[in-house]
């Protein structure tokens, strides 16, 4: 079994937690997501930015240094640092449709047990509707292709509308050799 430094990213709702965790599982490694180091922890969550450097000083400290790591999330403008050190990237499309889907549906969990705040969830949807606009200034499929296309590593797309074992299956039969 072939185990490395792997990121998966794309975009809110594609599923790259889900695909992370699924790899770090089956190869027996720890799995990161950017958002436990871009965020601080805070009821509610996401509203406090922890600052650059505290961010990457942490990732350092848990998980970079380790033989093999599956790290998911955009870390773009702020994370390079830590994805040279990767050995591959797994790039996830989805229908926007779909994506926004997806979303919903797991807000609706996530909020099951807790105060809603419709407010921010409408700014979290606009945010992640902007995804596929390309005139974005966010978080957005121009950026990420254009990130992608200055990278070093090898870099495998998937479309994430296919089952979550698919998707494992395809990454674990592609990953390369260092």
């Amino acid at each position: 079994m072939r185990r490395c430094r792997l990121h998966v990213l794309g975009a809110s709702g594609s599923g790259t937690t889900t695909l992370a965790r699924a790899l770090a599982n089956h190869w027996s490694v720890p799995h990161a997501d950017a958002d436990d180091y871009f965020w601080v922890p805070t009821d509610p969550p996401y509203v406090e930015k922890r600052p650059e450097g505290d961010r990457l000083s942490l990732m350092r400290s848990v998980f970079v240094p380790r033989e093999a790591w599956v790290l998911s999330g955009s870390m773009i403008g702020w994370g390079d640092a830590v994805v040279d050190e990767c050995d591959a990237i797994v790039f996830l499309a989805l229908d926007p449709e779909e994506r926004i889907r997806r979303l919903q549906a797991r807000e609706v969990h996530r909020r099951a047990d807790r105060p809603f705040d419709a407010d921010a969830w409408e700014v979290f949807l606009e945010w992640a509707r902007g995804y596929d606009d390309p005139v974005f200034d966010g978080r957005s499929l121009v950026a990420h292709e254009r990130w992608l296309g200055e990278r070093r590593q090898p870099v495998l797309r998937l479309d994430s509308a296919a089952r979550p074992e698919e998707l494992l299956h395809a990454v674990l039969d592609w990953v390369p050799d260092p």
